[in-house]
């Protein structure tokens, strides 16, 4: 993917990643550079984070990770499989787990592609004439004509897509004390439907949790403004008549607070999981690198992406294809089929209710 230009302000910017919206624009967007001359060292780390990892000691681990690890010098395991990250999981020797997510963990459920011709919902925002799908997240074209926005909005309404058994996965991982925090690239709402705590994620991108007035910031009731959304209606400001926009962070827009106050998570964390997104988007994608060096990663992802392609680590864990399929088979690993099970249908039974 090349970088494109944007149409009416003649300046360059990176055009959005191919796939479902998770991964939405935003002010610090730039591709990881992929070891190319000028790049960040290895030892250097991502300049941005080098505050906040830079002059700590290494993670301690467990005698538990240590069996898996070895003590040290030739007696590390050379490469780790995804049996020693289940392990690691399952005998409690990780248990600061951080989670990345982008859009690969959302497509399972059915959340449509904007981008693919063909789509309902791609046919169905061309009748706005949108000259390119990414000016749905441009301020500038928002306030000349937002009908196409909230018509995705609509198509997000909260109950139109329920979580997998990857969302379900973090929640077991939250219920066991193991999940630190859980960070998304996805608006689509679907981590906070499957029952993780708003205190465990990090929605980077934002989320139509929340809605304020782009005009004069006054907060806005989420009712009122589904209430509006929902018959196709655009949702005014009751204290100025500015549009309401849902909490979503467009091109332009700064990252949301919360995100920049937990990065400190990731030189704490004691395994990092990385699933369904391509690590091209930054800041998001530096984190990946943001974990001691001594810490598994492991990607469960459809291609092998960002730095565990093109800077990896001894202790990088890779599962490549379906991300619900390898979500089993750790599910598997771990023994907590029978678990998941009972999870899954304990919430769809809550959802059919609700829906009813």
């Amino acid at each position: 993917m090349t970088a494109g230009r944007l149409r009416d302000s003649g300046t360059t910017q990176t055009s959005a990643p191919q796939g479902w919206l998770p991964e939405v624009p935003t002010h610090f967007r730039r591709r990881v550079a992929r070891g190319r001359p000028g790049a960040p060292s290895a030892a250097s780390g991502p300049g941005w984070l080098s505050g906040i990892t830079g002059g700590r000691r290494p993670i301690s681990f467990s005698a538990g990770a240590s069996s898996v690890f070895g003590s040290g010098g030739n007696s590390r395991k050379e490469k780790l499989l995804l049996q020693d990250v289940a392990e690691l999981i399952r005998t409690r020797a990780c248990q600061r787990v951080v989670v990345m997510v982008g859009a690969g963990i959302s497509t399972p459920s059915g959340v449509p592609d904007f981008r693919s011709p063909g789509s309902g919902l791609y046919s169905n925002l061309q009748q706005y004439d949108i000259p390119y799908p990414e000016a749905i997240f441009e301020l500038e074209f928002f306030f000349h004509n937002p009908k196409p926005f909230f018509a995705l909005a609509k198509e997000l309404y909260p109950g139109n897509y329920r979580p997998n058994v990857t969302h379900y996965f973090f929640r077991l991982l939250h219920e066991k004390g193991l999940l630190l925090r859980l960070y998304t690239q996805n608006i689509d709402g679907l981590e906070r439907a499957s029952g993780i705590p708003a205190s465990k994620l990090i929605e980077a991108h934002g989320s139509f949790a929340s809605a304020t007035c782009a005009v004069c910031r006054t907060p806005a009731p989420g009712e009122d403004f589904w209430a509006d959304v929902m018959v196709d209606r655009i949702p005014r400001c009751p204290v100025c008549t500015g549009i309401v926009k849902p909490d979503i962070v467009f091109f332009g827009e700064p990252l949301p607070q919360r995100f920049l106050l937990h990065v400190i998570d990731f030189p704490m964390a004691d395994l990092l999981l990385i699933l369904g997104t391509s690590l091209e988007v930054e800041p998001f994608a530096s984190l990946s690198e943001a974990v001691q060096s001594s810490v598994p990663r492991l990607l469960i992802n459809r291609d092998l992406v960002g730095p565990l392609a093109w800077r990896p680590r001894s202790r990088d864990v890779v599962q490549l294809g379906d991300v619900v399929h390898g979500v089993e088979k750790l599910v598997e690993l771990l023994g907590w089929t029978e678990e998941m099970q009972d999870l899954i249908q304990r919430e769809t039974g809550k959802l059919d209710g609700q829906d009813r």
